[in-house]
């Protein structure tokens, strides 16, 4: 089969690659489209130790059952595998299970022709509709992961509070558009692509802003989502969120620098890390995207897993005004 291999740091290469074989209780599944993740950029930068080349990336996914319970069903894929018997599974807390894998981590991601996974792990998706729709579920699911974390510990209803979303890649911007499908009003963007913040006020009606400009107004925000997660995005959301509001951390671009936990303390701040999804979150998450509840999405890029390896060069350089670029395999 056809992959897109991450080869060596600032590599991709698409090339030949041995089919999977599904072992017992997996589907084999026919890739159809696939998502590039701020993970895997991640990874192709080499940030990312656990990520080894050579190694097939991708993880947002969905395709068609080739073998297993549900041949010729369309499905996205929930790329994380979990053991499904700690407690934290049992609880329904599956991304905190300790014995997590992750396809395109440890094992073949979904930047290829077909792939192995377990039969749980898959999701069907709604007739009609379009592939490069279900493969937002995925980062549209990390989004709504952390909007019901912080509505469980903001001290007044979502739609009663005001946002601020820093970073408007998928991520961020999905976090933003169910901050609104939530009632949230005023929800603002900063990021600092001005071909990304142009795309994305061609399709929403969110309020952007340049942060290198116009820095978000101070402790004007019961919640701030920071999808970017460096070391500047956490100073800014220590400065802009309300005293008594909330930051809900959910990028991991670095680990650097300090916060200034005496204002968070002083200003009783809380400051929530966020991993990922549940498989309900998953589930939800489709169901918004088929529903239409999140609005246009013509914002999405599509290309063929063929240039793929130009694709991780655009996004790179800044040259790719899109929140997601979302890989073919077909032509």
């Amino acid at each position: 089969m056809k992959a897109l291999v991450y080869t060596a740091n600032e590599e991709m290469t698409y090339r030949e690659e041995p089919a999977p074989s599904a072992a017992d209780g997996d589907a084999l599944i026919s890739i159809d489209s696939v998502g590039i993740c701020g993970s895997d950029m991640h990874a192709y930068l080499g940030h990312d130790e656990r990520r080894v080349p050579p190694l097939i990336l991708g993880h947002e996914a969905v395709g068609t059952v080739l073998e297993g319970a549900q041949p010729g069903q369309r499905v996205v894929l929930n790329p994380l595998i979990t053991c499904g018997v700690c407690d934290h599974c049992h609880g329904g807390r599956q991304n905190l299970c300790a014995e997590r894998d992750l396809i395109g981590m440890y094992r073949a991601g979904a930047f290829a022709e077909q792939i192995a996974i377990p039969e749980r792990n898959l999701i069907p998706v709604p007739d009609g509709m379009p592939a490069e729709h279900a493969a937002l579920t995925e980062p549209g699911a990390t989004g709504l992961h952390a909007v019901l974390l912080a509505e469980r510990i903001v001290s007044r209803p979502l739609s009663e509070s005001n946002a601020l979303v820093i970073g408007a890649g998928s991520v961020g911007l999905l976090t933003a558009l169910l901050l609104r499908d939530k009632g949230v009003e005023q929800v603002v963007i900063a990021d600092t692509n001005p071909l990304r913040r142009e795309l994305v006020a061609r399709y929403t009606d969110l309020q952007l802003l340049d942060p290198l400009e116009t820095a978000p107004a101070e402790q004007s925000f019961d919640c701030v989502f920071d999808a970017v997660g460096g070391a500047p995005t956490r100073q800014q959301s220590i400065a802009a969120v309300r005293s008594g509001g909330v930051i809900v951390h959910i990028g991991l671009m670095d680990n650097q620098g300090s916060m200034d936990v005496r204002a968070m303390t002083l200003r009783e701040i809380t400051f929530v890390g966020t991993y990922t999804y549940t498989p309900v979150d998953l589930r939800a998450t489709l169901a918004k995207l088929a529903s239409g509840a999140l609005g246009d999405l013509g914002w999405i890029e599509q290309r063929s897993l063929a240039d793929g390896a130009a694709a991780f060069a655009d996004l790179l350089a800044g040259r790719c005004p899109a929140p997601k670029i979302v890989l073919r395999t077909g032509s």
